[in-house]
């Protein structure tokens, strides 16, 4: 049997998503719950890696495995047991060619922003920007820049594991929103390189802040190669909002 999950998680503590050594990640968590459910291993494949702090809201992960309980009792099982930082909305079967990450058609990522300083209950959740102050404007016409089919080389940071990976995103919205002191970045392509949501963040951050003009920024991007001008931005402000199928 083939199992779709659906797991959202608070990043601050933990590893990252994809195993390692270590075992604080989220797929060594949800491996060693499924483990000692079905008293082997079990290997998850998951939609895509989130970095160390990113968070989730809807991550997708797939597992083969034989149940002959109701479907529900599954999740209740893989949801016992784990860190209250990781919560598993659902588990339910899937056809056995569904892939969490081959079968993906896009995912939506939201990053959020925090002019002055955030209070304790949010700070783990957002980019605080001290004494900095956005042109929300300024950053919509970047924004409007980067959208549609491209290269994003510039955009994205070397994973160091030799694997090539095709540079060339459609981001299908970039949008910004702002209310009050906190703005939001959406961003939903069909694919994202490393660290490329956080990178294209950095940049809008130094158009906001006046630091960078659209045009250099379009230059950046039309130069296919990654400067010092693209600023990683913090990777606590990121979530993955949805993935889609």
């Amino acid at each position: 049997m083939r199992w779709k999950g659906t797991v959202a998680y608070d990043g601050s503590g933990f590893s990252g998503w994809q195993s390692q050594p270590g075992g604080n990640t989220i797929q060594d968590f949800l491996e060693r719950r499924l483990l000692a459910i079905f008293q082997r291993p079990v290997r998850i494949h998951g939609s895509g890696r989130t970095d160390s702090g990113v968070h989730a809201k809807s991550q997708i992960f797939h597992f083969d495995a034989d149940w002959g309980h109701p479907d529900q009792h599954l999740a209740r099982a893989l949801r016992s047991g784990l860190p209250e930082g990781i919560q598993v909305a659902s588990v339910r079967r899937v056809p056995s060619q569904f892939h969490a990450r081959y079968s993906a058609t896009g995912k939506c990522y939201a990053y959020r922003l925090f002019e002055g300083y955030a209070s304790p209950m949010e700070v783990r959740f957002c980019w605080s920007l001290g004494t900095r102050k956005l042109d929300p404007d300024r950053m919509a016409s970047a924004a409007r820049r980067l959208t549609g089919l491209r290269d994003f080389t510039a955009f994205a940071a070397e994973r160091g594991d030799g694997r090539e990976i095709n540079p060339v995103k459609d981001l299908r919205e970039l949008r910004i929103s702002k209310r009050g002191r906190r703005v939001r970045v959406t961003f939903i392509a069909s694919g994202f390189l490393y660290k490329m949501a956080r990178s294209l963040t950095g940049v809008l951050v130094e158009v906001g802040i006046g630091k960078l003009s659209v045009d250099e920024l379009a230059g950046i991007l039309e130069g296919g190669k990654r400067t010092p001008q693209v600023v990683t931005a913090p990777a606590r402000g990121l979530c993955l909002e949805r993935v889609y199928y």
